[in-house]
């Protein structure tokens, strides 16, 4: 493939879209060279950034990328966390930034019509202001309504509501050779043919670019109400989770946090959780319909944990102490991000997160380095941090480079070997992109990969459509 890009074709894609939406300029290219992911390693700067405004434009830069054989990476906001839209090949970076406007919000069917720029926090405002609510909610506001369709992008509520996926009824995606395709709609269910649809969610940009959404929301639940719960051990904790949902309490989200990962966020925000007795809490939010059901789910959640050994049930029940626990949880990435070096995303049946976890330690001990380790505890998604620093007597101690690197490729291995040992898979919800392709086959059989390599080729036969993610 092309390693720069013809003075003809910079021409062309600025008849397409405008000369302010061709970028070339070294600096400006920098921005959009990487994501999240913290090593500069495998940073690749484009040759040029394309902004297209609609699936017209989006389109007819396909059509000549496909025709000269140049790479084309989609971009939404770069929150990924595994070099999903790093152009590690050059070429042009597409980016959908342009195309973010909400185009409807049809109250009868409770489904919204929005472009693929649109943000998380955007999408969400809207659905709200005409009463609805939007249940997923990955981590990050920022994302993009394309790139988390793209990734499945899932989050601490899937273990009630689900991921993405279940949210997606329609499509409209631009294919390699430059179709505009028009998948789905505003439609609960259908039986017509493939479901091309669910292939293009989570494809990570490989298949097509999607450039508009029709998305489900939901009535708005009454009263949500948040419970921090210390258990002496990990294990006291997840054996916990069963008996909610043997007793048919499903919690809005069910997660796991160690204190000493608590502790970290607390001193970030100079905020405090509400306790600390114990190894490991679980934060448990309800949601509810009435008072009652309310004060009903949360009795019989809290009986059902004492009865496990819980050491005391924190209930924030005023506005306050709900915003402060759901503060201090939401910013452990943050506390943690300057010294990590890749969270993984591992994700096991739920009842191998203690074994998962216990092994995470002995790995942590066996490579004297710090594992930071928290998660779903209703979904089985283990989020591990690899640090690039200890921590001692309650404070982070910075490591030199190549001490931590000297260890961080076995310290994966071993990560991801223990996770698929209990018939776990690589990725819960960040995706494969560039950083975790080389461990894909340890999930997927050889077969499965193949098929997936045939899918590939049928949807971009010159394979121009984020060449080098997910696999070669």
């Amino acid at each position: 493939m092309l390693q720069s890009i013809e003075a003809s074709v910079l021409l062309a894609l600025e008849k397409i879209v405008g000369v302010d939406n061709v970028i070339v300029d070294p600096d400006r290219l920098d921005s959009y060279s990487h994501d999240e992911f913290s090593l500069r390693d495998i940073w690749h700067r484009p040759d040029v950034v394309v902004r297209p405004k609609t699936a017209e434009e989006t389109a007819a830069v396909l059509r000549l990328a496909d025709e000269h054989r140049i790479p084309v990476t989609p971009r939404g906001g770069a929150t990924g966390l595994c070099g999903g839209c790093v152009p590690s090949r050059g070429g042009i970076v597409l980016s959908l930034e342009r195309m973010n406007a909400v185009l409807e919000i049809d109250a009868k069917n409770q489904m919204a019509v929005v472009e693929a720029g649109v943000s998380l926090v955007q999408f969400e405002k809207a659905v709200d202001e005409a009463g609805f609510d939007f249940p997923p909610h990955p981590g990050e506001e920022s994302a993009l309504i394309g790139g988390m369709i793209a990734t499945n992008a899932g989050g601490s509520r899937a273990v009630k509501y689900g991921v993405i996926r279940n949210y997606i009824r329609g499509l409209e995606v631009v294919t390699a050779a430059g179709d505009v395709l028009q998948l789905g709609g505003k439609l609960i269910k259908s039986s017509t043919g493939y479901n091309l649809m669910h292939l293009l969610i989570g494809s990570e940009g490989t298949l097509g670019v999607i450039t508009k959404a029709v998305i489900q929301f939901r009535t708005k639940p009454a009263l949500t109400r948040s419970l921090v719960i210390p258990f002496e051990t990990l294990e006291a904790a997840i054996e916990t989770v069963p008996v909610f949902f043997q007793r048919d309490i499903i919690p809005l989200a069910l997660e796991f946090v160690p204190l000493d990962v608590l502790r970290i966020s607390e001193e970030h925000l100079q905020r405090t959780w509400p306790s600390h007795l114990g190894d490991t809490h679980l934060f448990v939010v309800l949601d509810a319909v009435s008072e009652e059901e309310m004060d009903r789910l949360s009795q019989s959640l809290a009986e059902a944990a004492l009865e496990m050994g819980a050491l005391d049930v924190f209930i924030a029940d005023t506005a306050a102490k709900q915003d402060n626990v759901l503060t201090i949880r939401s910013k452990i990435y943050e506390a943690l991000k300057a010294y990590t070096v890749e969270i993984l995303d591992v994700c096991v049946p739920r009842a191998e997160i203690p074994a998962h976890v216990k092994r995470v330690r002995e790995i942590a001990d066996a490579h004297g380095v710090w594992l930071p380790t928290f998660g779903h505890a209703g979904d089985g998604n283990v989020h591990t941090h690899i640090m690039k620093a200890r921590y001692k007597d309650g404070r982070i101690v910075p490591m030199a480079e190549e001490e931590w690197r000297s260890s961080f490729d076995r310290i994966r291995d071993e990560i991801y070997a223990d996770g698929m040992a209990r018939r776990g898979v690589i990725s819960g919800e960040h995706g494969i992109g560039l950083v975790k392709k080389p461990y894909l086959a340890l999930s997927l059989p050889p077969a499965q990969i193949e098929l997936m390599r045939g899918i590939k080729k049928a949807f971009d036969p010159h394979g121009i459509l984020n060449p080098g993610k997910i696999f070669d």
